[in-house]
């Protein structure tokens, strides 16, 4: 496994954003260290990108490309996406699971016929191609990490604007929250989820262009904004990301994400007998919740913060941000019997649930008599 330069990969490396340098601009921290937080306008900022004006930097996300002709087979073998018949262009993401149905990976991916592209968070870039490299076995593929190419993103269109200026490698529009063919939702139907009117995407670009394209944006009439502001559309929209949402107990039921991220009529993948077992008999241990949290107090909890019932620990946040309209808001990760009613705490501040996964547990796909519902346990 190579990087573009052919030079092996054997460690991540820190990255800085050139657009860092920008007078205003603070940088964001966690898994979004090395890119701006913001220019010093977050609520203006969020506004444009919901407008399709704004462009982020994510400049620090990993890029992987696999080329040869075995590429999309075997990579369909691999995760619980059905990858087969994928057309040049089509926009799609996977979930790359452990033995026990943890996720692992979960990168976007967009093939154009000649090259499968997967996006995914900073840290994970190399940790993802060498698993890959691990699999190639005899077939026919290269696994490259791109570290000339950056990524930036949009939302309402605001793609169109980048296309339009600058010769981009591709386009990729997230899906979410449209449950794909074979696949289903532990949250509510598509035309009443929250993410429905939310366009985001990501598009590539050589690094080495990154300001001049992010320069014709802003030529054009657009923004930069900081990752401050697309958080809070991805919170918005209930939308998990494995850099914060996913620790190492998570499985897809818990966060909604089989919709678009798992299809439960392909073949064997590993981790694919817990997918199953769960669709079967439903209750994942945990389940996504939204939270409105008391901003009277001018102050939030932090990321990782312990959710309370009372006295007792129910959960924790994985995401939290300031919403434009919506004010202080977070995701968090609870367990699944926790009263949809209860009154709840996030880092001693008061939180009132939003429900994302419903707390039954259950979705259209679970069989309507489950093996052996009908038996009755024999006394002696």
């Amino acid at each position: 496994m190579t990087d573009t330069n052919g030079t092996p990969i054997t460690s991540a490396t820190t990255y800085r954003s050139p657009l860092l340098d920008r007078r205003g601009a603070v940088e964001g921290s966690g898994p979004d260290t090395g890119v701006p937080l913001h220019h010093g306008d977050p609520v203006h900022e969020q506004r444009a990108l919901a407008r399709g004006e704004g462009v982020v930097d994510l400049s620090h996300l990993g890029v992987v490309t696999v080329t040869g002709p075995d590429r999309i087979s075997w990579l369909n073998t691999l995760s619980s996406q059905l990858l087969l018949g994928l057309e040049a262009g089509v926009s799609t993401e996977l979930l790359l699971l452990d033995v026990h149905g943890h996720i692992e990976h979960a990168p976007a991916v967009q093939d154009d016929g000649e090259t499968a592209w997967l996006v995914t968070e900073a840290e994970d870039a190399t940790p993802l191609a060498e698993f890959l490299d691990s699999m190639r076995f005899m077939l026919r593929v290269e696994v490259t990490v791109c570290d000339d190419v950056a990524v930036l993103g949009t939302a309402g269109g605001g793609w169109a604007r980048i296309a339009e200026h600058h010769a981009h490698l591709l386009t990729w529009q997230d899906p979410w929250p449209r449950t794909a063919p074979g696949s289903t939702a532990y949250g509510p139907p598509d035309a009443e989820h929250p993410g429905i009117e939310i366009h985001r995407a990501l598009s590539l670009v050589r690094r080495d262009a990154l300001a001049d394209v992010v320069r014709a944006f802003e030529a054009a009439g657009g923004r930069l904004a900081g990752t401050w502001a697309w958080e809070a559309i991805r919170v918005e929209a209930w939308r998990p990301r494995a850099g914060r949402e996913v620790d190492e107990r998570a499985i897809p039921h818990e966060l909604d994400w089989l919709r678009t991220g798992v299809h439960l009529e392909k073949g064997c993948y590993r981790g694919q007998e817990t997918v199953a077992r769960v669709v079967t008999l439903g209750k994942p241990p945990r389940r996504l919740v939204m939270l409105h949290l008391d901003g009277s107090e001018h102050v939030v909890p932090d990321v990782g913060d312990e959710v309370r019932h009372g006295d007792r620990s129910v959960g924790r946040l994985t995401s939290v941000v300031r919403h434009e309209e919506l004010g202080p808001v977070a995701l968090a990760l609870i367990k699944r019997n926790v009263p949809p009613d209860a009154q709840l705490t996030a880092g001693g501040i008061a939180a009132a649930q939003e429900i994302v996964v419903r707390p039954e547990g259950i979705t259209d796909a679970r069989p309507a008599e489950r093996p052996g519902a009908g038996l009755r346990r024999r006394t002696i």
